[in-house]
């Protein structure tokens, strides 16, 4: 996590925005963090960005656009280790994986998706 360094508070900042559910301020504190990272980080950081605003789409009642979203964000997300950034990117994959097969109509909504890991210390 050597380039985030050069951001952390705002990086912390928006994972704290985004487990407490402001997934919209989220997605801004996070674009601003991405905007100046190298490239290495920049899928990582796009992919928060997208489940923040498909949460925040999902909130606002627009299915398509929060399906779509998510689809991105875990592909985008997946070409990471299980920890990456300081989060726990294996549980946070896990809970998109519950997220999308609900907005099929699949399963029930599961828990709004948290980012454990260092923004917890």
């Amino acid at each position: 996590m050597p380039q985030l360094a050069m951001h952390m508070e705002q990086y912390l900042e928006g994972i704290r925005l985004f487990n407490r559910g402001l997934f919209f301020e989220a997605h801004e504190a996070l674009e601003d963090v991405w905007r100046a990272a190298p490239e290495n980080e920049r899928r990582f950081l796009q992919g928060l960005i997208q489940v923040a605003v498909a949460l925040h789409h999902h909130g606002k009642g627009n299915p398509v656009g929060a399906r779509s979203l998510l689809g991105r964000a875990v592909k985008n997300l997946s070409t990471y280790p299980e920890q990456f950034g300081g989060i726990q990117l294996g549980a946070l994959r896990a809970s998109l994986s519950q997220w999308q097969a609900a907005f099929t109509g699949d399963t029930a909504e599961p828990a709004l998706p948290k980012l454990h890991g260092i923004a917890e210390l």
